[in-house]
């Protein structure tokens, strides 16, 4: 399969993306190492999740950025879920519009060159059918 420069950069966002979700974790080890947690068993729970998480977002950026379907397909899916907590960040109780323009600015064009690139492939197998 072909590798183009939209596959590539989409991919390459989303890979950008798990390692600042990975980021987070870290940040959450050193909160739990400060003793910041009000439950140490629930923190490391929730740095196992978030490096599962951050795992798995990687692997659809790499999948994405070699042209597989199913890593655009992921990638679609983790984008429509951090537009979903942005705008839980504009319009919650304690709602902040940077923080949801921070996070969904950045997902909704990813998100765009996501959908891009899985046209891109259906035309160009179409061509080559």
């Amino acid at each position: 399969m072909r590798n183009d420069l939209l596959s590539l950069v989409a991919g390459g966002l989303v890979v950008l993306e798990g390692v600042a979700l990975a980021g987070l974790a870290l940040w959450q080890l050193i909160a739990l190492a400060q003793g910041d947690t009000a439950s140490p068993a629930t923190a490391i729970a929730l740095i196992v999740l978030t490096l599962l998480g951050a795992a798995l977002v990687v692997a659809f950026g790499v999948a994405a950025a070699r042209g597989r379907s199913a890593g655009r397909s992921g990638g679609i899916v983790v984008q429509l879920l951090v537009l979903a907590v942005a705008i839980g960040a504009v319009t919650g109780t304690y709602g902040h519009p940077l923080n949801g323009l921070q996070l969904g600015v950045p997902a909704l064009i990813v998100l765009v060159l996501l959908i891009s690139a899985a046209r891109r492939a259906a035309q160009n197998a179409r061509r080559e059918d």
